[in-house]
């Protein structure tokens, strides 16, 4: 076993814990950013100046109205900028735009006594826009040719061979949705200027490094002079990787021009009509299958609806192309990427990062695919599994093979499928307008940032002379867990109780240049870093102990507190000991540091090594759809899922539970819809309110929840032998998806490759269960093969449909 993935006697990690800010949590007493207002004296409050177009170009500002409401201290406009004015590490996203990219873009911002007052001036502040051509839609964008940053292409094995080998092929197009994050804490920070004109910026970042470097190039300062903290976020999902920076960065500007603290914080609907999403995007595919179902050649182009500007739309469309794959050996491929630049808001980071809409084109294909092979969808997809030896289409072994089988069937046993699908049967073959049905899908994916320099973590640990550990890591934490796994790294490292170690909140001038707590690589990276600067620090103690305890230092155990040497009755308590090494003068404080190893990538190639390793998971759904109105239910959810050995077990079923819950809300409920037509409103977000942006909720929770964490799964190389957890689960929601086709299936003849879109709302799968009724078993034959499927289905025509009608509602909204 390595020595990163060992653990010692009694370790604190692996075991059942609560949050370690669970009980402020419902308490009501844990602090977030905005909360640190009531406590800052004379704060200003920021107000945007959103713009109602979709895209224009500014020909005059006129701010003089706003600054005669009453208590309106001050109007920031690009001329009030020092340094650069750009709010992104594209320079691609001018904080104060004289371009209207979006509809609601915020060309200037407002600073008030009272957020009422900075309301009423951002209101009376005038903007005259000389209004031009406009995308909304990715399918416009994609007609006019509008592409921004890098088209890369993946190509593997012989494509072309490929397909002149396989005996059946079939081709299709798929476009699904983006998705919103709707973290219950909306974009916030709070900044003030010291008397030593030292920045300092409360945020909730994902990414405070990045936050530090951004508000620093638009004040023109250096970063030493900057300092951001984020005490913890009220969720983040990625959404605040990137975006949170230009916001910090106009707070942290007003501080500056007046000297008193400003408060930034985006209501609701300035959050979602501001800020970006998930990425949606449009596959169209080719693929090609042997006569026993076994994958033989995938052709296909990804486009990713990235926005206005790029934010973080290329490593999206990178991961998206890497996870293609899926848990399937593919022999040649060619994949192609490019992302499509629309008048929406920036689209951005969002858990699973690109992986899950990669992921989801395969298993689209698949669903679609397997009745028209005459295939149970379950045995297309086993029949598919990487085998030992076979890699990636980016040229990466895939390691662990096995343990896609074993999730898999550790899943069918758990939750006794084979039993569940011959009474599904019975119930369906008795039922005429109500049918179920039971879909298993698996996942693959892999852990560490796309770009290599990013997997890196740091952390400072400080031993006082009364026994008592301070430790300061990189990572941030938005609820997931991870400062509760990486007080139990320290403990552990350390051999100490769990009440011995205090988290620091996470700061730029204590750990510098910190990667974002993105990728699922936070209890890698952060806990790497915290177990590195504990050995030192045990090291030093070690020494101490056994001078004290007449031994050799490598003899010497810390056990739960206490030192002792093999073989010998004597002991030392921790507290005695760090006493003696104070007064030895040992040094009680070490930084640490962590990198991953064995990581490469070619972006212009696109081959390498680019994870440490692959995250595995199944997972078994069983639905109910009513054949009237297209409604369902979630019967039951199994899941098996490979954490490796756990940091901490109660977290990571935790982990699986939500992200899992956010996975089946992308695919089945959470429909953002915009405003496509040529009217005034072009180009708005009709979803814009939690009333008409449908959340999972407990209604939508499967009746039966089963979730299991895959045993004697031990990670090389990875700290404690644990893998990540934070995203891979999302990807676990396919089976919902899956289990909705097939029973919409059931109301029409076997053997079509039935279409369901994306998000599979009750409307979509009320008009996959008529295509299926109006489907005979001559339309069933050719289904996906041909050209039919590059026209517009029956499902498409009327989601169109109810796009436009529901546009029409709302707008008036």
């Amino acid at each position: 076993m390595s020595h990163l993935s060992e653990r010692p006697e009694k370790p604190v990690v692996g075991v059942s814990m609560p949050h370690e800010s669970a009980f402020q949590h419902v308490t009501g007493t844990a602090l977030y950013t905005d909360d640190l207002v009531y406590r800052t004296k004379d704060v200003l409050h920021a107000y945007p100046v959103q713009v109602m177009k979709a895209h224009g170009r500014i020909t005059a500002l006129r701010t003089e109205a706003a600054l005669a409401v009453p208590g309106v201290v001050r109007v920031l406009t690009g001329a009030d900028v020092p340094g650069v004015n750009d709010a992104g590490m594209k320079h691609d996203e001018p904080l104060f735009p004289d371009e209207v990219m979006f509809y609601g873009h915020a060309v200037a911002w407002v600073l008030g006594e009272t957020l009422e007052a900075a309301r009423l001036g951002a209101a009376a502040v005038e903007v005259e826009l000389d209004e031009l051509p406009s995308l909304v839609t990715l399918q416009d964008a994609i007609e006019a040719g509008s592409f921004h940053g890098a088209q890369p292409v993946m190509l593997s094995g012989d494509v072309d061979a490929g397909f002149a080998d396989s005996a059946h092929v079939f081709t299709g197009e798929f476009q699904f949705s983006d998705q919103e994050h709707f973290y219950l804490e909306t974009h916030v920070a709070l900044a003030h200027v010291d008397e030593a004109e030292q920045v300092f910026i409360q945020s909730s970042s994902q990414h405070p490094s990045e936050t530090q470097e951004i508000v620093a190039h638009v004040l023109g300062l250096h970063s030493h002079e900057v300092t951001v903290q984020c005490l913890r976020m009220g969720g983040g999902f990625g959404g605040k990787e990137m975006q949170p920076h230009g916001f910090a960065a106009v707070a942290a500007l007003g501080a500056k021009l007046t000297g008193r603290p400003v408060r930034l914080r985006l209501n609701r609907t300035q959050d979602l009509t501001m800020s970006g999403k998930r990425h949606g995007f449009n596959a169209t595919w080719k693929i090609g299958f042997d006569a026993e179902g076994r994958i033989q050649a995938l052709d296909a182009t990804l486009t990713a609806d990235g926005g206005w500007s790029l934010d973080l739309s290329e490593p999206v469309l990178a991961r998206a192309l890497c996870h293609i794959d899926n848990t399937y050996w593919i022999p040649n491929a060619r994949i192609a990427g490019r992302i499509a630049k629309t008048n929406k808001v920036s689209n951005t980071a969002f858990r699973g990062f690109g992986g899950p809409q990669g992921m989801l084109v395969i298993e689209d294909i698949l669903g679609r695919c397997a009745p028209q092979l005459g295939l149970d969808p379950m045995e297309l997809r086993e029949r598919n599994f990487y085998q030992q030896g076979q890699y990636t289409p980016y040229g990466q072994p895939v390691t662990q093979p096995e343990r896609i089988a074993a999730v898999w069937q550790q899943v069918q046993e758990n939750g006794g499928i084979a039993d569940r699908k011959r009474e599904i049967a019975a119930f369906n073959a008795a039922h005429p307008h109500t049918k179920r049905a039971l879909a298993v899908t698996g996942i693959k994916f892999g852990i560490s940032f796309n770009l290599t320099a990013f997997n890196q973590g740091g952390a400072l640990v400080l031993i006082y002379k009364d026994g008592s550990v301070l430790i300061n890591h990189g990572g941030t934490e938005m609820g997931q867990g991870l400062h509760t796994k990486m007080l139990q790294v320290a403990a552990t490292t350390l051999g100490i109780p769990l009440h011995k170690v205090r988290l620091a909140p996470t700061r730029t001038d204590k750990v510098p240049n910190t990667s974002a707590t993105a990728a699922s690589s936070g209890a890698d990276l952060n806990g790497g870093a915290i177990k590195n600067a504990c050995e030192q620090l045990r090291e030093r103690l070690l020494q101490v102990a056994a001078t004290q305890l007449g031994s050799n230092a490598s003899d010497v155990r810390i056990v739960e507190g206490v030192a002792r040497s093999l073989g010998s009755d004597k002991e030392l308590a921790w507290d005695d000991l760090v006493r003696t090494a104070y007064f030895q003068r040992v040094q009680l404080s070490a930084a640490g540091y962590y990198r991953t190893e064995g990581l490469h990538w070619d972006a212009k190639t696109f081959r390498g090594s680019p994870f440490k390793y692959f995250a595995k998971g199944a997972a078994a759904a069983e639905v109910e759809v009513d054949g009237f109105t297209g409604a369902y239910r979630i019967r039951r959810v199994d899941i098996v899922h490979d954490v490796g050995d756990s940091l901490s077990p109660m977290i990571d079923i935790g982990q699986v539970e939500g992200g899992f819950v956010q996975g089946a809300g992308w695919l089945t409920l959470e429909d953002l819809r915009w405003d496509a037509g040529d009217g005034p409103n072009r180009g708005r977000l009709l979803t814009q309110a939690a009333s008409t942006y449908k959340l999972p909720s407990f209604s939508e929770m499967p009746e039966e929840f089963n979730v299991a964490l895959l045993e004697n799964a031990t990670e090389e190389g990875a700290v404690y032998g644990s893998k990540a957890v934070g995203e891979p689960p999302l990807m676990l929601a396919f089976c919902v998806r899956e289990a909705l086709r097939q029973a919409a299936a059931e109301f029409g003849p076997s053997g079509i490759g039935l279409e369901l879109a994306s998000p599979a709302t009750p409307e979509a799968v009320y008009w996959a269960i008529q295509a299926a009724r109006e489907a005979d078993a001559s339309q069933g034959g050719q289904g996906l093969n041909g050209s039919a499927v590059n026209g517009q289905s029956v499902n498409d025509k009327a989601a169109d449909a109810k796009v436009r009608s529901d546009a029409e509602a709302l707008s008036g909204a």
